[in-house]
């Protein structure tokens, strides 16, 4: 390894020893089940297709997946309202998903709910694709009062959580530690 990648990789590795676990991988697989056993009890006759935000929905669409078993389709999707930009403008596809959403029941599967504007943005998106039921899960609704729209939820939520930056199950600190099976906050973040 050269020397800069080591060097990252012991900036990272301190990052993640100096953070607080918020949440254990137990409470992580409970809240899991939890998301899984409601959305069976809505959608195991609908036939759905589930829909993976991309980067962030790919650890909870995963874990999600190995607990629904009934038959449904599986697409993905990558947009972003930021364009790198610090504040948000129109939703832009980066990928776009390829299963049509006419006619069918939706499930947005995506990490966290932070302030909510792209996933709002997202979900409208599939209605005006004649989606006729959308909905979305998300592992984390972060706690705040700075949502795009007031009271605006998940359908389907695993855990609160404090205001913090969160790091794992499938949320990133600068690109790394998505894969972490526990939530973390880097102190005084």
């Amino acid at each position: 390894m050269n020397e800069q990648l080591d060097a990252e990789r012991q900036r990272i590795c301190q990052v993640l020893a100096d953070s607080d676990c918020l949440v254990n991988e137990a409470a992580v697989n409970q809240a899991f089940d939890q998301l899984a056993q409601a959305i069976t009890n809505d959608l195991a006759s609908a036939m759905p297709v589930v829909y993976c935000v991309m980067n962030g929905g790919l650890f909870a669409t995963a874990e999600l997946l190995k607990r629904l078993s009934f038959p449904l389709e599986v697409d993905y999707m990558q947009a972003s309202r930021y364009r790198r930009q610090t504040t948000g403008g129109e939703l832009n596809w980066r990928v776009s998903p390829e299963i049509s959403m006419q006619g069918r029941h939706v499930l947005i599967v995506d990490d966290i709910l932070d302030e909510g504007a792209t996933l709002a943005a997202i979900l409208d998106h599939c209605r005006a694709q004649g989606a006729i039921d959308v909905r979305c899960a998300v592992l984390v609704d972060k706690v705040h009062d700075r949502k795009a729209m007031p009271g605006f939820k998940a359908n389907y939520t695993g855990l609160e959580v404090e205001d913090r930056y969160l790091f794992g199950c499938g949320m990133d600190y600068q690109g790394y530690l998505r894969n972490l099976p526990a939530i973390y906050a880097p102190k005084g973040l």
